[in-house]
């Protein structure tokens, strides 16, 4: 096996997942996105979305805030450095392999 696949294969499965990659690309081109707005772009459930933001925030990789705007909860997601770091790593091993 080649290296840049090796790398590939051996990457960060909570970034790998396909849903958990799409937030994080989601969230890589914006300082912050709502609970809804994820929702909506990535077609999941909200249980499922839930989910895999609950499983991306337990790694470190976001940053989950809850608020209030009148009497409905909001919920805004950050990627965090080391989000922004996994994420650009699993970006950089995809181009190793396609460039093989």
């Amino acid at each position: 096996m080649s290296a840049p696949l090796r790398e590939l294969v051996d990457s960060d499965r909570v970034v790998h997942e396909p849903a958990r990659l799409a937030i994080m690309a989601l969230l890589h081109s914006v300082a912050g996105a709502d609970f809804l707005y994820l929702q909506r772009e990535t077609g999941l459930t909200k249980g499922n979305l839930s989910s895999h933001l609950n499983r991306l925030e337990a790694a470190g990789y976001i940053k989950i805030e809850k608020s209030f705007k009148g009497k409905y909860p909001h919920t805004v997601c950050r990627l965090t450095g080391a989000g922004r770091t996994a994420f650009e790593a699993h970006c950089d091993a995809l181009r190793g392999v396609l460039r093989e």
